[in-house]
């Protein structure tokens, strides 16, 4: 008789498991965090892994690449003490060599090439544009903290003060919003040229030069205004929660509460804000600086050596691609990088 049809105890379903029926019935998802799983799932997306593979390789070649270059940025080839100055070097073409060089080749010498040519004064035009790409990664990656940290500050505070202190700032950032930012860069750029130009002699920022200074205070000035607004609704929404009533039921303090309980929990909002607001800043840059309102001569920046390139660009035009390549490889793959980790950390997005 069929055993499904038999009021009989079946013994064998009694018997003890076997270690292989265990492991088929016992499927125990490994251990992980929050960080975890959004790497796994930031991993997975093959167009922000790709990007940040570009970001890394741009920054790891403008560190590395001027540490054994031949050339310098700000050197003149063709300018020698006690000499006449020497033509030859100047708007040279990608590849090409000064008369000087093309002798010490006849002579059996090594010359190292002029991978991107030179430009107007004889100076190597690859390792300016190396340079300009680290300027403007700095300039962006230092704005982007200087906003992070003020925006998460007035944030969090108006968050969770709320009430009157909340009203208050939220005023003052309606205020900002509404000053014209372009405006203020040129103001600021003027007038500290002239204060700070003096006390800025003789420093390690006289290269750099008081335009990049009033920058990074516009950036402190007037763009964090959004972050602190996604700050504050984040922890608007927070502050409600139990952990939060208990923490301050038992006498913690308010700043305690916002670095232990309140800002842990929008980290990753605070994360890809922070990486989408890094292509802006060296957009920024790089366009005052097309301006003229950038890095102080001869210190290069991306926008400076495409606004240069200006002069001779029915004749030299690869001197204004250039830039504008690299300036939009950055821009897209930090963009791109930053969409993915918008997908990859914030809850909402989750399928």
């Amino acid at each position: 008789m069929d055993k499904k049809f038999t009021m009989h105890v079946d013994v064998d379903a009694f018997l003890p498991a076997s270690d292989k029926e265990k492991e088929y019935m016992v499927q125990m998802r490994p251990s992980s965090t929050f960080f975890k799983d959004g790497v796994k799932r930031l991993l997975k997306n093959r167009v922000a892994t790709i990007s940040f593979i570009i970001i890394v390789l741009i920054t790891l070649a403008s560190i590395i690449i001027p540490m054994f270059w031949p050339y310098s940025y700000d050197s003149m080839l063709g300018v020698r003490p006690g000499r006449p100055v020497d033509p030859s070097y100047n708007n040279l073409q990608p590849f090409s060599y000064g008369r000087t060089e093309l002798k010490k080749i006849e002579a059996g010498e090594k010359v190292f090439p002029h991978v991107f040519g030179t430009d107007s004064a004889g100076r190597d035009y690859f390792i300016r544009v190396v340079y300009g790409t680290r300027i403007s990664l700095a300039v962006g990656f230092f704005a982007s903290i200087i906003v992070l940290i003020i925006g998460m500050t007035v944030g969090s505070i108006a968050g969770y003060c709320g009430g009157k202190v909340d009203l208050i700032i939220m005023r003052i950032v309606d205020i900002i919003y509404s000053l014209p930012d372009m405006l203020l860069v040129i103001l600021l750029a003027s007038v500290l040229k002239m204060t700070l130009g003096p006390a800025l002699a003789g420093t390690a920022l006289e290269k750099i030069g008081s335009n990049i200074i009033s920058l990074f205070i516009v950036f402190g000035v007037l763009y964090w205004v959004s972050m602190s607004r996604l700050i504050r609704g984040q922890i608007l929404s927070l502050r409600e929660q139990e952990y939060v009533l208990a923490a301050r039921a038992a006498g913690a303090k308010g700043s305690w509460v916002i670095r232990k309980h309140l800002l842990p929990n929008c980290i990753s909002v605070v994360i890809i804000s922070t990486a989408l607001q890094i292509p802006n800043a060296i957009f920024t840059e790089s366009y005052l600086s097309f301006l003229g309102l950038g890095v102080n001569a001869p210190m290069p920046s991306l926008g400076s050596l495409a606004s240069d390139a200006l002069n001779g660009l029915s004749s030299y035009p690869f001197r204004m691609v250039i830039p504008a390549v690299v300036i939009s490889l950055i821009v897209l793959s930090l963009n791109l990088f930053g969409d993915g980790l918008r997908d990859a950390f914030d809850p909402k997005l989750r399928n």
